[in-house]
């Protein structure tokens, strides 16, 4: 990836989190603290603060120091949570990886992911985006199809009851809302899609 394609990707993840902070503010406000957009939002825009000496690094390096970033300036769980799939990113992958080096890396991300939350899939979190995600990526779908199914696995987490993080608490009740991680975690699936070509 050219170091101007990877600033654009920053570019583009960063403004689809700023122009849904409002919602994944208030998602975050039915089920959590109410602060996940506002966070998100702080994270992706210290990254693109950088995101001109990010582009200068090998692709691996380069999602290294963004889950860095994302750590130490998202805040909260989610800043832990969200590094540490970049970083697995840039642990795993090459420097120019094709479509089944990407599958595998995100494979190994998503373990990893799980570890640091101590979740699984159906737990209504993050990874109930990012496990459909993997699955359509190895099946081939084009990028199109796989932020439609992120779409639709954040939308599956609304009749799901949270069993981790702060939703788990509300027990029951956190039924019928969908969970803000997963939504923004969707969103950025969608970024990427539509920005990376062939992807």
């Amino acid at each position: 990836m050219a170091a101007s394609d990877f600033s654009r990707l920053i570019a583009a993840a960063a403004d689809t989190i700023a122009a849904h902070a409002e919602e994944l503010t208030a998602l975050d406000q039915a089920i959590g603290d109410g602060d996940h957009g506002l966070n998100m939002q702080r994270g992706f825009e210290a990254v693109r603060a950088e995101a001109d000496a990010f582009a200068a690094k090998s692709l691996p390096d380069a999602l290294t120091a963004v889950g860095t970033k994302l750590v130490m300036t998202v805040g909260g769980a989610s800043g832990p949570l969200f590094g540490t799939l970049f970083m697995a990113l840039g642990r795993e992958l090459p420097p120019a990886p094709d479509r089944a080096a990407l599958t595998a890396a995100l494979g190994k991300a998503i373990e990893a992911v799980s570890a640091r939350g101590k979740s699984q899939p159906g737990q209504k979190t993050m990874l109930d985006v990012l496990q459909p995600v993997y699955e359509a990526l190895a099946q081939g779908k084009a990028g199109t199809e796989i932020a439609e199914a992120a779409d639709r696995a954040a939308d599956a987490t609304v009749p799901m009851k949270a069993l981790r993080g702060r939703a788990s608490f509300l027990g029951e009740r956190s039924i019928g809302h969908m969970d803000a991680g997963a939504r923004s975690t969707a969103l950025l699936v969608r970024a990427v899609a539509e920005t990376v070509e062939g992807f």
